[in-house]
């Protein structure tokens, strides 16, 4: 793609969504973080049709992965999904999940790091992060840091090519980051700031942290070449989903008459991300730290593709600086 525009935007969600991408999974475990409602619940029943070995619904609430899991049951006739809860804006949370998977959890074949919050106002976490920044970067960046050597264990002992996959979106191609700030020592702190934190960067923030997940997978990318685990990242398109259920005034029109318009179903949604993570085995290296959408491997913005490898790399140290205490 390398430029958005408006005509770019409607051939790709007028396309036909190609049938959801199969695999042998019957001896697989799949982690789909964000899975009880949306996108990550459809790729959840994708999977689950497919039998395999642990399906792991990874979910905030209690109640709702319950019903979540009762549904898929019904519609799929899958037993054997397990409920794990999740709260990503909680970092002990995440690690408390990361070590439940190292103990119990064995290999590890596909995580899908699919959950996303797009609030309207500054909101805080109980660890002093703005919600966005948190939820969809900061703490599925620290649970994927963590479960990545159950993902390197899983390849050598079972000589497969496990998958991480990352949810961005096209909209990353409309952040509008300063790149003296990407390419400073403390990216996210910088954003959590409340120079940056104002009304007006909060109606892109949800942008900028699809563009924060590319360049995530990016600098990850560059770590593990000598690996056989597959990072990318994966626009799913514009979906009908949950997400927007906070937007009012001119935002919400806005977006709900494109929804109303444009958008593909969440189904549909769910067999991208679904792609992302059993597609493309004719020649899987070409998914290594790529952008992919419309189920195929497409090209990031060029802000993205031009940011540099200091860019993508400040990215993921600042990360890891700041998960050394986790």
């Amino acid at each position: 793609m390398g430029k958005f525009t408006f005509f770019g935007f409607l051939g790709e969600q007028w396309s036909k969504v190609p049938p959801v991408a199969t695999a042998d999974l019957t001896s697989k475990t799949i982690v789909v973080i964000g899975a009880n409602t949306g996108l990550g619940f459809e790729a959840s029943k994708h999977f689950a049709r497919q039998n395999p070995a642990r399906l792991i619904l990874a979910c905030r609430s209690k109640e709702k992965g319950e019903a979540a899991i009762e549904t898929l049951q019904r519609e799929t006739e899958y037993r054997s999904a397990e409920l794990w809860i999740i709260d990503l804006t909680n970092f002990s949370s995440v690690v408390a999940f990361a070590d439940k998977f190292e103990k119990d959890g064995g290999r590890l074949d596909i995580l899908l790091a699919n959950a996303a919050v797009s609030p309207v106002d500054y909101t805080a976490t109980p660890d002093g992060w703005e919600s966005t920044i948190q939820v969809n970067n900061l703490a599925l960046s620290l649970l994927s840091l963590r479960l990545l050597p159950a993902l390197i264990q899983t390849a050598k002992k079972h000589s497969t090519q496990p998958r991480l996959v990352v949810a961005s979106s096209e909209l990353h191609f409309v952040s509008k980051i300063d790149k003296n700030v990407l390419q400073g020592n403390e990216i996210y702190k910088t954003l959590n700031s409340e120079e940056f934190s104002t009304p007006s960067a909060m109606s892109t923030r949800y942008f900028d942290s699809k563009l924060l997940a590319i360049l995530f997978v990016q600098a990850l990318n560059e770590r593990l070449l000598v690996y056989p685990v597959i990072v990318n990242s994966v626009n799913p398109g514009l979906c009908h989903s949950q997400i927007r259920r906070d937007f009012k005034g001119l935002q919400k029109i806005v977006t709900g008459l494109l929804v109303k318009v444009f958008a593909r179903t969440t189904e549909e949604g769910g067999r991208q991300l679904v792609w992302a993570s059993l597609g493309g085995a004719e020649d899987e290296n070409k998914l290594r730290g790529a952008y992919l959408s419309s189920c195929e491997v497409s090209e990031a913005s060029d802000f993205a593709i031009g940011l540099g490898y200091a860019g993508t790399v400040g990215v993921i140290e600042e990360q890891v600086g700041l998960f050394q205490t986790q």
